[in-house]
């Protein structure tokens, strides 16, 4: 029994950023029922499925329930208003405008239930020259400055993470501003509408250290000055590690476990200002150092004197490693049709109300029937429903 338990959301989102946060508020209890239209949403057939069900779309829609609802045919957007009523979080991530001429815009839904949480997730906000165009993360990484980040420091040229991150910053922001309105609802009984750019999002994402030189109008500076002074990646003899030294105890430590104490009170890196400077100097001091040890034993040393330090795992080998092991940080679980099945458990460990990984992601339209039950329609009006093609099932779950 997660802290949402007895929260609806209807999740009318696509791709990424709306459905992982819907699937956040699923682990944390949440009866969320996901509503696709005819032939399922995109992120269906992208990848290999298994079981039906591919990787990615079971990672970004696990613990939901399916309903497919053609929302061209009246009897379908009927059925979605009556999921509106008994519904306190609609999720949409359609471009500016899409909802409302469907006859799903803020003012329609509010007309149908006050109390509801109208969250809308855009690329870039309502207003602007791109406020319309059609985005996926690496437009987003384009616009908000990741690329400068990642940008190689020899050569200048811009790099993307390799991962879909701006969707997935959008997710985690977005359900934690769907918390604190229910929150605020619970205090005043009222609901709101709830806006978020997977554009804003990133900026604000990276503003405290990415953007710092851009933070004092009166005090700016060049932000790639600050670029490279992280320690990141070093090469020992057999493998790959990082290790970071930003304390003065933490420098002497470093130094210590190289076997260099004569560095500790050298000028260029006796104090964190004068290892900022220095930090090329640095790092290329360290790399030759670290480079003439094992991993393993180097990694002892470091850890033996408190310099935060790790070994780079591959993501083949993260699964088996202690750390990630002893604290059960990706859940094993058995599915029928699916075999084990591994999630990363949800960060957020609740003592009072733990929630969980609650099911596996819906085939489409696999909870249709039940979902209709469930608004009080009579076997009647669900088989004329489901014979239409007004609202779909999943034919392989239903034989």
């Amino acid at each position: 029994m997660g802290p949402l338990t007895g929260i609806r959301v209807l999740d009318l989102t696509t791709m990424v950023s709306g459905p992982v946060a819907a699937m956040m508020l699923a682990d944390q209890g949440a009866d969320v029922i996901k509503v696709e239209p005819p032939g399922g949403e995109q992120m269906r057939h992208l990848g290999a499925p298994h079981n039906g069900v591919t990787p990615m779309f079971f990672s970004c829609n696990r613990g939901k329930r399916s309903i497919v609802l053609d929302l061209k045919q009246e009897a379908g957007r009927a059925v979605l208003r009556d999921l509106i009523r008994q519904t306190d979080v609609l999720i949409q991530n359609f471009r500016p405008g899409a909802m409302e001429r469907m006859g799903f815009g803020e003012t329609e839904v509010r007309a149908l239930n006050e109390r509801i949480l109208y969250v809308s997730i855009s690329g870039f906000g309502d207003q602007g020259p791109y406020a319309h165009k059609r985005v996926y993360d690496p437009v987003i990484q384009a616009l908000s400055g990741a690329t400068d980040i990642q940008a190689n420091r020899e050569t200048g040229r811009p790099a993307m993470f390799r991962i879909i991150i701006a969707d997935k910053v959008t997710s985690v922001t977005a359900a934690q501003a769907i918390s604190s309105a229910l929150f605020h609802r619970e205090r005043t009984g009222r609901g709101q509408h709830i806006r978020l750019s997977m554009l804003e999002t990133m900026l604000a994402f990276f503003w405290p250290e990415g953007m710092g030189g851009l933070t004092y109008a009166d005090n700016e500076y060049d932000v790639t000055r600050g670029q490279g002074t992280m320690d990141l990646v070093f090469e020992a003899e057999d493998g790959y590690l990082t290790a970071g030294a930003i304390s003065d105890s933490e420098w002497s430590g470093l130094c210590r476990a190289l076997d260099r104490e004569d560095l500790i009170d050298d000028e260029r890196f006796a104090t964190p200002q004068a290892r900022g400077r220095h930090a090329e100097e640095r790092k290329r001091i360290m790399a030759g150092e670290i480079a003439r040890w094992p991993r393993d034993e180097i990694l002892a040393r470091l850890d033996a004197n408190d310099v935060p330090s790790a070994p780079l795992l591959t993501r083949m080998e993260l699964l088996d490693h202690e750390q990630i092991r002893v604290n059960g940080s990706v859940a094993r679980i058995e599915y029928e049709g699916f075999g084990e099945v591994r999630q990363a458990v949800p960060a957020a460990r609740f003592s009072d109300s733990p929630g969980g990984i609650s099911g596996p992601a819906p085939r489409l339209g696999q909870h249709s029937g039940e979902i209709l039950e469930s608004l009080g329609y009579d076997e009647a009006r669900r088989r004329t429903l489901l014979s239409s093609g007004t609202v779909g099932v999943d034919r392989v779950a239903q034989n």
